[in-house]
């Protein structure tokens, strides 16, 4: 057996032979017996080469596993079976309702190996975003429910803490685990607790180039509490990465690349290679007996890793899909002596399984509903052009005029339309990784130089650089464009990506201007707007999805279009419009102010609530700005109406509240 091969390599160190017992080394039992018949007979269902592509008939193994305590006793052989079989039982999970199928598929062994080797619940295992938590839901007792995921009242698509024990931190957003496991881990250690715990923090190459990822790990030596950091590296920093951009096609940012040499440098290193280095984690008189063969063993005699310097003990890196050498070398980072924090480096692969995942760009990381035999996704051509399209498409014209104009992104370059804009102007565009206080601040240092910065950042995101939002903007009135792309509710992705607080966190700021298309023609309107407004700081808010098209502009609105204007217009700062006048001789009139795309509806309900009553009137008007406010609009529309109404998509604190102030 493999494993049996590897284990006896590693005992043959007989300076580290009294270190390790037969249980810890799994040198009996059932992990280095032969395999079971059932995972014998499982192995023959292995996944032929297609299309069209199949996984197992049956899963007898993962059948048998309603909790991670269900694996304990599963042999490596099986253990690699199950994970065969998780991997398929996603992919056919995710085919009916959509969701995060790549980051799932390369995390699929890491799973069943954290869950095999530690205590979880007790031993918390905390995912840095969680995007990659089915197979994880699907091992702890959520496979029945696997049908509602990212659904109304069904599973979430990220951890969870109401949702089960095993979510033990919940996520959404990135680059939070390492600072959530130091505080678990400090807490058990405060409550006196004699149990030792180990707290494990997952986290990747894109959430790593986060700065949150460094002051944890500056603060986890520092308090030299008990926990593991396992770097997922996968080579995925950015969505899509390989998008032309100012610092070329591969992953944003230099510690990708200093991963990658690292890795391109040093073969994977297997148990026993991590056995002749694991001993400075052992009392001291052991380690200086091993000292020279540590330095040997790790290639690292000119100096330690980045990580090593912030305090950690480095270990890789290791092939995450290797469960011969990942479940040894877990086993001995949990069994290890003392509290300096580790972290594994792995080296993963994004889709890891599924040839069609595998070969996209973004590696099938968000999917719709799709076809699992040939990895067609099931969704209909769209019939117009999304919010987000014509974002980049009235960038890509403005750019094509003035040279002044650059587009940044915070590692989301295919979901805010940066990757078209990059494709034409791959030297005016910045991904900077998952790093929005950065994007922000960057971009203030462009438009002191007189550069003309379209930030483009999911409304949810831009939460995780306020301050810099402030101070470095707002303040100083720096003209930085904001485009808070999915503003609004964005549907299953749930409240963690909800843009629900923007009009709110922003509207509040003194000296911005914020505004808000109704349909496709007005943004590129604003998209023209903010473009000339060169003596504040200026944001533009749109949501997910498709755009109204002809048809329902032309109906709705009375455009009278027969295509759309090739070039955006410059509108009025701070002024709204009326797109619909109530009818005479009523003896109620009833005003609809709207702000954003909810306007068509308000159109649509102003033309049942007169439709439905005689005696009532219904005009409805466009805020187009929420800061600033046209007051003579809404002074207009408060005189000659007996109600006013407004209408927005957000919480508390939006243009209804501040048409409440005025």
């Amino acid at each position: 057996q493999p494993s049996q091969r590897i284990y006896h390599s590693s005992i043959s160190m007989s300076l580290l032979l009294g270190l390790y017992s037969a249980p810890s080394l799994g040198l009996g039992g059932a992990r280095t017996a032969c395999a079971t018949s059932r995972a014998h007979a499982c192995m023959q269902q292995q996944q032929q080469p297609g299309p069209p592509y199949a996984g197992p008939r049956s899963t007898p193994l993962l059948d048998t596993v309603s909790t991670p305590n269900d694996l304990k006793g599963f042999s490596l052989a099986e253990l690699k079976q199950l994970s065969h079989e998780l991997r398929w039982e996603t992919i056919n999970a995710v085919s009916k309702t959509g969701g995060h199928l790549g980051s799932s598929l390369g995390v699929v062994e890491l799973t069943v190996a954290l869950h095999y080797v530690f205590n979880t619940p007790a031993d918390p295992v905390i995912w840095d975003v969680s995007h990659q938590v089915y197979p994880h839901k699907i091992l702890t007792g959520r496979r029945e429910r696997m049908p509602t995921l990212r659904q109304a009242g069904g599973l979430s698509g990220f951890a969870k803490r109401s949702e089960s024990e095993y979510d033990a931190f919940g996520a959404g957003h990135s680059t939070t685990s390492i600072s959530a496991a130091l505080g678990m881990a400090v807490a058990h250690e405060l409550r006196g607790l004699d149990q030792e715990r180990t707290s494990v923090a997952v986290i990747g190459d894109g959430a790593i180039t986060g700065g949150m990822a460094y002051e944890a790990m500056n603060n986890a030596a520092y308090l030299n509490s008990r926990i593991v950091v396992i770097y997922n590296d996968n080579g995925q920093v950015s969505l899509p990465t390989g998008t032309p951009s100012a610092g070329g096609t591969v992953p944003a940012g230099s510690l990708s690349a200093y991963t990658s040499r690292l890795i391109a440098s040093k073969p994977f290193q297997d148990f026993r290679d991590i056995a002749k280095s694991i001993n400075r984690l052992f009392p001291s008189e052991i380690q200086q007996a091993n000292a020279k063969i540590d330095e040997y063993a790790r290639g690292m005699v000119s100096g330690g890793t980045l990580f090593e310097e912030l305090g950690f003990y480095y270990i890789g890196p290791v092939d995450g899909h290797d469960l011969d050498n990942l479940v040894p070398i877990l086993e001995n980072i949990r069994d290890r002596g003392g509290k300096q924090p580790v972290l594994l480096h792995i080296k993963t692969d994004k889709g890891k399984g599924y040839p069609p995942a595998e070969a996209a760009s973004d590696k099938y990381h968000g999917v719709p509903k799709f076809e699992v035999a040939t990895g067609k996704k099931l969704t209909a051509p769209a019939k117009t052009p999304s919010y987000t399209s014509v974002f980049a498409d009235s960038l890509i014209d403005l750019a094509a005029a003035d040279r002044s104009v650059v587009a940044i992104t915070a590692a989301m370059p295919g979901g805010t339309g940066v990757d078209k804009f990059g494709k034409r102007f791959p030297k005016r565009t910045f991904d900077v990784g998952i790093a929005e206080q950065h994007a922000v601040t960057f971009a203030a240092g462009l438009a002191v130089e007189g550069i003309k910065p379209f930030c483009a950042i999911y409304s949810t995101f831009l939460q995780r650089a306020y301050d810099q939002l402030i101070h470095d903007v707002a303040i100083q009135k720096l003209p930085v464009r904001f485009i808070l792309d999915r503003a609004g509710l964005v549907g299953n992705d749930g409240p963690t990506h909800h843009g629900s607080f923007d009009l709110a966190y922003i509207g509040c700021i003194p000296g911005i201007a914020l505004c808000a298309p109704s349909d496709e023609v007005e943004l590129r309107n604003m998209m023209r707007t903010i473009y000339e407004v060169d003596d504040k700081p200026t944001a533009l808010r749109y949501p997910r999805g498709s755009a109204l098209g002809l048809d329902v502009l032309n109906d709705l609105f009375e455009y009278g279009l027969d295509e759309y204007p090739a070039r955006g217009k410059a509108l009025p700062l701070g002024k709204g419009r009326v797109v619909r006048g109530a009818r005479e001789d009523v003896s109620s009139r009833v005003a609809i102010l709207s702000l954003g795309t909810r306007l068509a509806e308000s159109v649509l309900a102003a033309r049942a609530i007169e439709g439905a009553h005689a005696d009532v009137g219904v005009t409805v008007a466009d805020a187009r700005w929420m800061k600033p406010l046209d007051t003579a609009l809404v002074a207009r529309l408060a005189e000659e109406h007996d109600v006013l109404i407004t209408v927005e998509e957000g919480s508390i604190g939006g243009v209804g509240g501040h048409l409440l102030h005025y």
